[in-house]
């Protein structure tokens, strides 16, 4: 419900509400005010009805959206038709009470303060009015500021300076009717403090100056709003259907929400995903390609103890049991089944058995020597095969001519009977510790 005037159609009842101060004989006469009449009034019936429409009929009502009581005040209407002469809201005023306030905005706003019940009811102006209630005791809570005459110079007389609002009046009305260069906005800011922070709340009564001089109207605030209306704002179900419609608008914003982080948590989770991967594949490719420059590399040509024990009979130990009168290697005493190791990298030319020498098997290796390995009990290799320094080739015995297990080894620098040379010295010339 709006008591602040608003654009509407002129009435053709009301006079020239400017009071005009001019001076005559150096003394300043102001002329007096004419307010309009009530002329238009509803039966109790027909407000019975707006209430019914308004709020059930429910005359006391208060559902905290702004507007109070059956017929549904606004608060600023309720105070600006005199409503406060009974109670400090509509809502806590009588029927009788309600009913009277409510015809005075039916004079000042017409059937079109309740747009869709007055038409259900049947309200349009005219009629009998009710019984005026009896007012309250309590004084009202705001009063409009009283007129007061002003002055202006000889040379202005005849000009309008002051104006007095009664209802239904806009500061934009008031500006277009009586020609205040600047518009409403100069208007307001001339008669910021009569009026207040608000220039869309004038009330009856007020006297505003209509010379603003050079004041600079505000750039940025908007034009006077629309009237308000009488009736309350949706209710019941449009009401929850308008609360219902923001909950899914925020649930809809918090899905969206989610659902982005979501997303972001994801793709920070296959981007950490896919670096891991990076990362391995990279790990993997150097493991390979250390792998492979170590097979590429060329053989330290590091020797290898042919067994891991002690030595026995040495090399040229002298006898007879010997075909040169002397030992041609070196024995190393082990039980049969112990691992016979190739001493150097080179190629198996001979694996088998060795005559005396029982099985046998005779390496040639890239130093162009020759290492014999005699009285084996079983062969790992065969001849052609390419070995390596450490690599096992055999297992020991006490094969051919033996009085027990042990490996006789022997290095020559041929391949036949005959060209020995002292074992240990060849294996001490590698590295080996013997």
């Amino acid at each position: 419900m709006a008591v602040r005037g608003r654009h509407r159609r002129r009435q053709q009842s009301r006079i020239n509400r400017a009071s005009l101060t001019v001076t005559a004989g150096g003394a300043g006469l102001a002329l007096p005010l004419v307010a309009a009449g009530t002329a238009d009034a509803a039966s109790a019936d027909t407000w019975a009805k707006v209430a019914a429409c308004e709020s059930s009929g429910d005359w006391s009502i208060n559902t905290g959206n702004g507007y109070y009581g059956g017929l549904q005040f606004k608060q600023s209407t309720w105070e600006a038709y005199g409503g406060g002469a009974y109670a400090s809201r509509a809502d806590l005023a009588s029927k009788d009470q309600q009913i009277a306030v409510a015809e005075k905005v039916l004079d000042g706003q017409g059937p079109g303060a309740w747009p869709a019940c007055s038409q259900k009811a049947g309200l349009t102006r005219g009629g009998p009015a009710p019984a005026a209630p009896e007012a309250a005791p309590a004084p009202r809570t705001a009063k409009a500021p009283a007129a007061t005459p002003t002055t202006t110079p000889q040379s202005k007389a005849g000009t309008a300076e002051m104006y007095t609002v009664v209802r239904g009046d806009t500061l934009s009305q008031i500006a277009e009717e009586q020609r205040v260069k600047g518009g409403w906005q100069r208007l307001y800011q001339a008669n910021r403090e009569r009026v207040g922070t608000d220039p869309d709340l004038i009330v009856p009564g007020q006297r505003l100056q209509l010379k603003p001089g050079a004041a600079t109207p505000p750039k940025d605030r908007p034009a006077p709003r629309a009237k308000d209306r009488t009736g309350p704002e949706p209710t019941g179900k449009q009401a929850a259907e308008k609360a219902a419609a923001k909950a899914a608008e925020a649930k809809k914003a918090a899905d969206a929400k989610k659902a982005a982080e979501a997303k972001k948590a994801e793709e920070a989770r296959k981007a950490a995903a896919a670096k891991k991967a990076e990362q391995a594949k990279k790990a993997e490719a150097a493991k390979k390609a250390e792998e492979a420059k170590k097979v590429s590399a060329p053989s330290t040509a590091r020797f290898s103890s042919p067994v891991d024990a002690g030595t026995g009979t040495p090399y040229r130990a002298s006898g007879a049991s010997w075909s040169k009168g002397y030992h041609t290697g070196v024995d190393f005493p082990v039980p049969t089944g112990t691992s016979v190791k190739a001493a150097a990298s080179g190629t198996v030319v001979s694996a088998g058995w060795g005559g005396s020498y029982g099985y046998q098997v005779v390496i040639k290796h890239t130093d162009g020597k020759y290492s014999q390995y005699a009285h084996l009990s079983a062969l790992t290799v065969r001849s052609g095969q390419s070995v390596q320094a450490g690599q096992r080739i055999a297992r020991s015995g006490s094969t051919g001519n033996s009085t027990g297990p042990h490996l006789h080894f022997e290095v020559r620098t041929g391949p036949g009977f005959g060209s020995d040379i002292d074992p240990l010295a060849y294996l001490r010339g590698g590295g080996v510790k013997v």
